[in-house]
Parts: structure tokens; sequence; C-alpha cells
């Protein structure tokens, strides 16, 4: 049985001499001596890529893809699953948020039922301030309204998965991923296990925009629904303001002079109209711009390297 871990590089540096050594102690416990450390370097602006290709020496495990550029977590994510070879693949950050060590547990977990096809980590209760719990609440409550595919909430990069699940993951061929939707749509048998968060040493590479642009990938990769709740709301702008009219037309006939109908109430109508046309178009526009992405067919990433 060989077991391919997989991780992406950017500003990982500080951790990787840490991480490797948590990732082999697991390794170490489950008894796998046939495993690879397969990492993808995400366009990292540190020295992490010379530092691994120095460690290989030492470990000659390590497989080390070197991207182009920088291409986004979920894409390099996609590119070291679509080289590990191993049995069964375990997908985790080594920015040691998560312990590498949930490995155990969740080979154990997987050992203890042979239909399980992956074994997966949340949290129980978010880490971090008010803020952040409240947003990431917000996200998971708002991707399962709007999707059809129902996803844990809280869920975690970490997850240990056989190599039948990889390939069916991988043949989805998204020009926008959203992985943590994708694992959910194709199915199989799945389990979570709570695991505790611990905090990261140095800064979040996730800022805010970044999750707002998660946040927007997630919802319009995943829903038609916010194209479905703009005609209903245009029928609902569209039936009052018949109504409107209505009003404003029986008023002049009934108290004809006396009713001035006036240039605050036209501009104010026109006003609220672009508006709501202007949100309208936008939205149709970034589902439109998707579709233009998925048909351009271009690869989600360019490798530059590999060093094997």
């Amino acid at each position: 049985m060989k077991i391919s871990i997989v991780t992406t590089l950017y500003k990982s540096k500080i951790f990787l001499e840490q991480f490797i050594s948590e990732i082999q102690i697991a390794l170490n416990q489950i008894q796998c001596l046939d495993y690879e450390l397969v990492f993808v370097n995400d366009g990292s602006p540190d020295n992490s890529i010379q530092y691994l290709i120095e460690k290989k020496k030492e470990i000659p495990q390590i497989k080390l893809i070197d991207l182009s550029r920088n291409f986004g977590h979920h894409y390099a994510i996609q590119i070291g699953l679509n080289y590990a070879s191993g049995d069964y693949v375990f997908l985790i950050d080594n920015d040691l948020e998560t312990p590498p060590g949930v490995l155990v547990d969740f080979y154990n977990e997987m050992n203890s039922d042979n239909s399980l096809d992956v074994v997966y980590g949340y949290q129980e209760v978010r880490k971090g301030n008010f803020l952040e719990k409240f947003a990431g609440s917000i996200f998971w409550v708002l991707i399962n309204k709007l999707s059809d595919t129902k996803i844990p909430h809280n869920i975690l990069t970490e997850r240990l998965m056989t190599k039948q699940y990889v390939e069916s993951l991988l043949r989805l061929q998204d020009a926008n991923v959203f992985l943590g939707g994708m694992m959910y749509w194709v199915g199989f048998n799945q389990k979570g296990l709570p695991i505790k968060k611990g905090q990261r040493k140095g800064a979040s590479t996730y800022s805010v925009k970044r999750r707002a642009e998660l946040m927007l990938q997630a919802i319009t990769s995943f829903s038609g629904k916010p194209l479905e709740w703009l005609f209903y709301f245009g029928l609902t702008i569209s039936f009052f303001s018949t109504l409107f009219i209505v009003y404003l037309v029986a008023q002049k006939i009934i108290h004809q002079d006396e009713v001035q109908l006036g240039w605050t109430s036209i501009v104010a109508i026109n006003v609220l109209i672009l508006g709501v046309i202007s949100t309208f178009l936008g939205i149709i526009g970034i589902y439109i711009y998707k579709i233009f992405r998925q048909v351009q067919g271009r690869p989600n990433a360019i490798i530059k390297k590999i060093y094997e």
C-alpha cells in the first residue's frame, strides 16, 4: 500500500522542516514504508522550493512540482492530486494549523470501515475572533442555501482519499474550481472527524478579498439559484411598479391638477431601476464569464518543472 501526501507551497518555508518531520512520524505510526511527499509550488515568493530541492537529497520520496506562477490554492491542489500515484492520497495544508498527525486518525478510521472512500476533517467550533467565526458561518449557510450540493459546515482541507475517489474527482475537468463543492458532488462514502485547529505562525495568506472571491466562486460554480432569484425579483419589481403607475394614473384622474407627479419621484424611480438592472447584469455577466472560461479549454495551471 502506497500513500501520497499532497500539499501546496505559498510562503511555506517557515513550516516545512516541522511539517516534514511530523508527517514522517505519522507515517511511521501507521507503518507505511511506501509513500511520496508531493509538494506543489504555487508561485511561492520565498525560498520554499530551494529548501525542498536540498531536502530531496536526504528524502528521495519528495516529489516537487513547480508551477509557472501563482494560480491559486485550489488549482495547485488539483495539480498535486493529478500527480499523486498512491493507493491512498492524504491532502493537507502545511501551515501546521492542522497537525499532520491527524493522518493516523484518518487511516485508522478508514481501516475500521472498508466501505469508506474519504475521511475528512471539520471544525466543531471555528477558531479565530468573532468576525472570523461569524463570516465563516455566513459562508457555509449561504453556500448550502444556494447550492443543490450540500456541504458540511466548517470542513477542512485535510482528508484521506482512495485512489478511485481521486480519479473520479479529477474527471470533472472544471475550469471554475471550488473543491469544497466538487468533493461532495462526486458522491462516494465520506465520513467527517472533528479536528481542533491551532493558530498559524504568521499572517494567513487568505486575505478578506481572497475569501470573498472564494465565496463568489463557490456560489456561482455550484448554483444557478441567483439567476432564478433575479427572475422572481424582476417579476416582483414589475408587479409593484405596475401597481404604482396605476395608482398615479388614478390619482391624476381623480384629483387632476391637484396632483403633481414631480421631478424628484421620476428621478428616484429611474435610479432604482438603473440599480436593479446593473445588479442583474452583473450577476448574469459573472455566469457568462464562467461559461467563457470553461469553453476556452485552457489548463487550470501550467507546470514549469517537476523534480522527481
